[in-house]
């Protein structure tokens, strides 16, 4: 397989840390020109900086991925940038409100939904016309699509939603040649503990770059092959 990402675009939804910092470094790292986008435009900005050593086009964009208009200006950029997209990262998401399903406040609910659920479908909605044979979406959901944990009701919702969802773009794009992957990982060592469990037991976790390894590996696949899961966890197995 080649490495050669040169001439390649890709987007990276919430590409400011994380896991879509690492996926974005890995890309740039092979040559592939990334637009990354963050809610604030100073993130996504100093991600794009971080990453310029590596010498690829670095395209930051602030994107509200639950925003209809903003989510039609940012394919507008890469469209008019670019010319093409080959590889769509729906990275964004929360975890919402980390409390017992009869406390939950709707509007934590909703915001949850519209980031992890909604947005993957706007983005994809908008990238699609951009994409040719070969293409491919990576729809980033976390063992949470298929396994359920206390106190994460809007969370687990919104990913085994977004699991459907992916099963159904996988589908509904085969025709055109676009392969659709939904990546699952364990424990990773990301901000997002903070939220919920800010005393998480780091040690034991996946740091992210090695979810962006599995990621690189999958999108270098042939364009004849297509991986439709990718299931990654820590040796030690689930915290």
């Amino acid at each position: 397989m080649s490495t050669d990402l040169k001439g390649k675009c890709a987007v990276v939804t919430g590409g400011n840390r994380g896991i879509g910092y690492a996926i974005a470094e890995a890309l740039a790292s092979h040559g592939c020109s990334v637009v990354l986008t963050s809610r604030t435009a100073a993130s996504a900005e100093d991600a794009a900086d971080r990453l310029a050593k590596h010498g690829g086009r670095m395209v930051p964009f602030q994107c509200d991925v639950r925003d209809e208009v903003s989510v039609q200006r940012l394919f507008s950029l890469v469209g008019d940038e670019f010319k093409h997209l080959d590889f769509l990262i729906n990275n964004a998401g929360i975890f919402g409100p980390a409390v017992p399903v009869d406390e939950i406040p709707i509007d934590g609910w909703r915001e949850t939904l519209e980031t992890n659920l909604t947005g993957p479908l706007l983005c994809t909605k908008n990238a699609v016309p951009l994409m040719a044979k070969g293409s491919v979406v990576v729809n980033n959901l976390s063992v949470a699509a298929k396994q359920v944990f206390p106190k994460s009701a809007a969370y687990s919702a919104s990913k085994h939603g977004l699991l459907a969802l992916t099963d159904v773009m996988r589908e509904d794009l085969r025709g055109k040649g676009i392969r659709v992957i939904a990546l699952m990982p364990g424990a990773t060592n990301t901000e997002i503990w903070n939220q919920f469990w800010p005393g998480a037991p780091r040690e034991k976790m996946m740091p992210a770059s090695d979810i962006a390894h599995a990621v690189l590996n999958a999108l270098l696949r042939p364009v004849g092959t297509s991986v439709d899961e990718i299931h990654i966890m820590p040796a030690g197995g689930l915290l």
